[in-house]
């Protein structure tokens, strides 16, 4: 059916409207020409009028656009004419990308994805582009969208064509890394052994959507038996490269993703191998608190290693003498997890931490101070610690805590501590202030609140702790 008006009419009202946006009657006029040349107008005016719609989406009212969903929509139901296939995919993923994910919301509930994934296969060229585009950033501005693409096989279709296309690699990855962070999807692709095809997501593209392939890897990695598989693809070194170029959000990713992977035993060393150790200390001296607990943890696990754990500790040392503070407590919380490691007993003593740890117990800082205290409660349960913390002047510094107006947990700490120095009788005269002591003599009542008393250091046969010190952390 020949149009209205000509197409030229359009566009010039269009272009008026777009003057004149503050006034919404004129969108609404704006919106009646296009309806008019979608329901009236000849092929032509229809592929015209969606390109210009899709142009000016970002300055229309979301309300507007909206109304204009169902139309585009209809216009994937015209396969005999890819110019207009091409153009209302185009129109589709300019839409998606406005209103903060609300009108890709919108266009998901409407049959559009299906429709999508129905024309993808026996598409190429140009018009395949758009519909990748179009689906890429439904998945991407609306996340329930990716349940809808994977209920309609469109992760069979995207996995499909990875296999075999390769001038649209980049779109494809970047729609896997969003279908990923569904547990089903990444399942299915362990499942159908396309794990290679996820690393490979975070190897190439868009920050955004490496990232999010980093992330999927790490959900991933929560099963036990996938981390031997995505070792097998190569994600070490992906994620080691995201960790040590990629921006502040991409480390924080990469950096956890690598943790899950490191915390199979087999796996600890090729993950320290591929020079990570230096990467956490860095994140570990950032300002973000995910990325320092991230970091903590992390060198906990690798610490498991003895070689590793002398590096760390080198590193660890470094940060105590001159970190800042979020730094410095993170570093004292792994010297605290590595001291119940066998190896430890040489290794945090060897490092040179024991009198800096000492030393920070006079910190201005309350959360350092108290993280302190506690790690030196933890090494004072081993004998050869326990004397060099002695020697280095801990008793009277941890005396002198008792005294101040401290919190609770950095006293109950000074306690336990005090108590692992009074039992052991090596310690000759450096234990004497302790027993002189009537502040220490009347809180005797937090140790037995902690499960300690005399009676267990009596039986204690070599009185070299209190502690039960296990020899590595439960790793998968």
């Amino acid at each position: 059916m020949a149009s209205p008006f000509p197409s030229s009419t359009l566009i010039e009202c269009s272009e008026s409207k777009l003057a004149e946006s503050s006034n919404s009657r004129n969108w609404n006029e704006a919106f009646q020409l296009y309806s008019n040349a979608i329901t009236c107008g000849n092929d032509g005016l229809k592929v015209e009028a969606t390109i210009k719609l899709a142009k000016m989406s970002r300055h229309a009212p979301e309300n507007i656009l909206a109304l204009t969903v169902p139309l585009i929509v209809g216009l994937l139901e015209s396969p005999l004419n890819p110019s207009i296939l091409e153009a209302s995919a185009y129109c589709l993923k300019c839409l998606a990308s406005q209103g903060d994910g609300r009108l890709a919301h919108l266009i998901g509930q409407s049959d559009a994805i299906p429709l999508l994934l129905n024309l993808l296969p026996n598409t190429e060229g140009r018009l395949q582009i758009s519909l990748l585009k179009c689906l890429r950033n439904l998945v991407t501005f609306w996340d329930s969208n990716s349940r809808t693409v994977a209920s309609n096989h469109g992760l069979e279709i995207v996995l499909r064509m990875l296999n075999s296309s390769s001038d649209v690699k980049d779109i494809l990855y970047e729609i896997l890394s969003a279908l990923a962070l569904t547990r089903e999807v990444r399942r299915y692709i362990l499942n159908s052994r396309n794990v290679y095809h996820l690393v490979e997501a975070a190897n190439c593209g868009r920050l955004i959507s490496r990232t999010r392939a980093a992330q999927a890897i790490g959900l991933l990695g929560l099963i036990k038996s996938a981390r031997p598989t995505l070792v097998d693809a190569g994600a070490i070194p992906v994620l080691v490269q995201l960790l040590k170029h990629g921006d502040p959000s991409m480390k924080l990713v990469a950096g956890n993703a690598l943790g899950v992977i490191a915390s199979h035993i087999d796996h600890i060393n090729l993950v320290a191998q591929a020079g990570v150790i230096p990467l956490y200390v860095e994140l570990l001296q950032g300002s973000d608190p995910i990325g320092q607990d991230i970091a903590v943890d992390v060198l906990c696990i690798l610490a498991v290693n003895e070689e590793n754990a002398i590096t760390i500790a080198g590193h660890l040392v470094e940060l105590l003498r001159g970190g800042k503070d979020g730094a410095k407590a993170g570093a004292v919380d792994v010297i605290r997890d590595m001291s119940n490691y066998k190896h430890s007993m040489s290794v945090v003593e060897n490092a040179g931490a024991i009198p800096i740890l000492v030393e920070l117990l006079k910190d201005e800082n309350t959360n350092v101070k108290e993280r302190v205290s506690g790690a030196i409660a933890q090494l004072s349960c081993n004998k050869a610690d326990r004397v060099a913390l002695a020697n280095s002047g801990a008793i009277p510094i941890l005396l002198n805590v008792l005294l101040e107006d401290e919190p609770n947990e950095l006293i109950d700490n000074a306690v336990e501590a005090l108590v692992n120095f009074s039992a052991d009788p090596s310690l000759g005269e450096q234990i004497s202030c302790i027993s002189e002591s009537p502040l220490f003599q009347n809180m005797r009542y937090r140790v037995l609140e902690m499960g300690d008393s005399d009676e267990s250091w009596a039986s204690s046969s070599d009185q070299t702790s209190v502690c039960d010190i296990p020899s590595e952390p439960d790793l998968c």
